[in-house]
């Protein structure tokens, strides 16, 4: 069972019971905070423009077996919907239980998303491996000295090689990371973690092998009439979910090695960063391999769109390959996931280029209305109606050409065309950039010998609680962003140093969260101290005042936060789950969330999640992702709705596990004994 000091929060339920979560479907002022989003809602309906936000509404009330995971779609004997506790009508045709469908059902959702984050992986490892073979002109290492500390860290001799040798040699023990034939462990998996958490994933065989083969095996587990037991379906799923960790790792080492390792930066974020005068392009997507090479080629083509009668090219983005030209560039965030519809409502797009991954199929018909182009770029990833632009990396630059004069020919249309264009005034300054070595640096100008010493040192003296990382998608069974930004407020009036990904620190950033102003409007004493501090030993080298949170880039790189709680558990000297450090998805909605969540557990972190996932159709496996869990790994999922019960729940979690830390450290000190290692 999960333990807190304070026993009333020790239930795993979430505080409202699914029958009384009222949703307002027909409401839309109720389902979001974000008043840019507010504006272009009332657009869209006085326009009958249809958006995620009315086709959520449309599926209101949902199937109450989907939703509670208990329907069984895997084979076509069926579909089996589980009815009740006896007799026939409590197991589907093949007598698979309620544990045994919802648990099968759950490790699926874990195998698409590693094999979301892995196939994005897999991309840019094949760019690294095709520029070192002299194929991918467009291309070069930007960050030589990543690429030493990645060789060094996963084995390989640094002695007499070029960059290029290096990097070719990187990327082949990245592709045997994908599809190794021996029970070896993953090699950007294992190199990355403390010794404490080998042990117990080698203990509860749980390591994984090689991406492609996890993967596989949970489709195989799952398949009818294979694996029944719940529990062990769930750890097949566990080490699926490490196999997605191992690809995040290496996507997110070799993305900064080619394009660079992401400093602090500032920007802007919200609807209105979108300027109707310039030629508009969203960056929307996931793979950075193209949406980076648009950036450098709009420097090159800004007379050409000025020639066209505008003032200049306005990048913005969406998502994750948003976050990683924001990360990098400083490109604006324009909006995040559920309100990407409304981006084109504003009439000001001429092109949205899409990659991969949360891409919404609805947006073509949205790109009709107001003659925006949609361009895709992923031969997996087409949308009928849209322009294909394959992304080949032997001619990134000439796609992302095409990519650009398609934006300019639309511009001088939309202009001739005089169509109107309706773009909120709504948008806030923030900083971004916070990569792992940036944030190290950022400690080493107070503490330059052992940098993580001055995160440890803040919470033993109680001057921060803990760390919480935000991560997550939007998902409008909450409140479109009204989550997030609750819980953050609630971290920050607590002392907790916060770190985020993905569409969590969108929504930061577009409501005014990731800068200055809301460090003074929102952070306790001891968190405005520390980041103070943190502002003045670096205040010569940075662009601004430190944010309240910190944006550490995109959902791949989640790898960023695992090894920011590794560093901390080595200098603490225990496994990680004693250290003082949630995590929290706010609006988890996507198979990659589960795959995520599952993994951050698994490393002994605690893992609130706002949106439920079907899983509430078994008691069983109930239990054992909110309590078992916590027993053998350390870690497990607060599954909690109401997002300021939530808070309360991993500030708890953060108390308990602090004071404990610090009791086991007098007690070694004091008896001068190892110290206990218990979680």
């Amino acid at each position: 069972m999960p333990r807190f000091l304070d026993t009333s929060l020790q239930n795993s339920k979430p505080a409202v019971e699914r029958k009384n979560r009222k949703k307002n479907a027909k409401d839309f002022k109720n389902r979001t905070n974000d008043p840019a989003a507010l504006e272009m809602l009332k657009f869209t309906t006085e326009n009958n423009i249809i958006t995620a936000f009315d086709r959520w509404s449309a599926q209101q009330p949902q199937c109450a077996f989907g939703y509670q995971g208990i329907c069984c779609r895997i084979c076509f004997a069926g579909p089996c919907r589980v009815k009740g506790l006896e007799g026939p009508g409590s197991m589907g045709i093949c007598g698979a239980k309620d544990y045994t469908i919802v648990a099968r059902n759950a490790i699926r959702m874990m195998a698409g998303g590693a094999s979301a984050h892995s196939d994005h992986g897999r991309e840019i490892v094949e760019v690294l491996y095709h520029m070192s073979e002299g194929k991918a002109p467009d291309y070069e290492i930007r960050d030589a000295d990543k690429l030493h500390r990645v060789a060094k860290k996963i084995g390989l001799e640094l002695e007499g090689k070029t960059d290029l040798e290096l990097a070719k040699e990187v990327a082949l023990e990245a592709f045997a990371d994908f599809g190794r034939h021996t029970n070896d462990h993953a090699t950007f998996l294992k190199t990355a973690l403390c010794e404490k958490r080998i042990k117990k994933f080698e203990e509860t065989d749980v390591f994984p092998r090689a991406i492609d083969r996890e993967v596989v095996e949970v489709m195989h587990r799952t398949h009818v009439g294979v694996d029944a037991d719940p529990v062990n379906i769930i750890f097949g799923g566990i080490k699926c979910s490490l196999a997605d960790l191992t690809g995040e790792q290496l996507s997110t080492d070799i993305s900064d090695i080619l394009f660079g390792t992401p400093k602090p930066v500032l920007s802007e974020a919200n609807l209105g960063v979108i300027d109707p005068e310039k030629v508009n392009i969203i960056l929307h997507g996931h793979n950075p391999v193209l949406s980076q090479m648009v950036v450098d080629t709009a420097k090159d083509m800004e007379e050409e769109a000025k020639a066209a009668g505008a003032a200049g090219i306005q990048l913005s983005g969406i998502c994750c390959t948003g976050n990683e030209v924001l990360m990098r560039n400083g490109v604006p965030i324009a909006t995040s996931y559920m309100a990407q519809e409304l981006a084109i409502a504003t009439g000001a797009i001429d092109v949205m280029c899409v990659d991969v991954q949360c891409i919404m199929p609805g947006l073509r018909n949205v790109c009709e209305c107001f003659g925006t182009k949609l361009a895709t770029t992923m031969s997996i990833s087409k949308i009928p109606g849209s322009y294909h632009f394959s992304f080949e990396d032997t001619k990134a630059k000439k796609s992302a050409e095409a990519i650009i004069r398609l934006a300019i020919d639309t511009f001088k249309e939309r202009k001739e065309a005089g169509r109107p264009t309706q773009v909120p005034q709504v948008k806030s300054k923030l900083m971004a950039g916070f990569s792992l070595e940036a944030l190290m640096d950022l400690f080493a100008a107070i503490n330059p010998d052992n940098p993580i010493k001055v995160l440890t040192d803040a919470i033993d003296a109680g001057e921060i609680s803990g760390v919480c990382a935000l991560a997550g998608c939007n998902n409008l069974e909450a409140e479109y962003e009204v989550s997030h930004t609750t819980i953050i407020k609630e971290m920050a009036k607590n002392n907790v140093f916060m770190v985020g990904t993905g569409c969590v620190m969108q929504a930061a950033g577009k409501q005014g969260l990731l800068n200055y102003d809301a460090v003074e409007e929102y952070a306790g004493p001891g968190l405005k101290a520390f980041i103070d501090r943190l502002y003045d030993a670096n205040k010569d080298k940075l662009p601004d005042k430190l944010p309240l949170a910190f944006h550490m880039g995109s959902c791949v790189d989640n790898s960023r936060i695992f090894n920011l709680w590794t560093a901390m558990a080595n200098e603490y000297g225990v496994d990680v789950p004693k250290v003082p450090f949630v995590a929290t998805a706010p609006e988890g909605m996507s198979e990659k969330a589960v795959a995520i969540g599952t993994w951050v557990i698994a490393n002994g972190i605690p893992c609130h999640v706002g949106a439920m996932p079907p899983l509430e159709g078994s008691n069983l496996v109930w239990s054992v992702v909110t309590c078992i869990a916590h027993d053998v790994f350390g870690g497990n999922f607060i599954l909690e709705t109401d997002p300021q019960v939530a808070a309360q729940k991993l500030l708890a979690a953060i108390e308990y596990r602090a004071d404990k830390l610090r009791i086991h450290r007098k007690v070694a000190e004091e008896y001068g004994t190892e110290l206990c290692q218990a979680f």
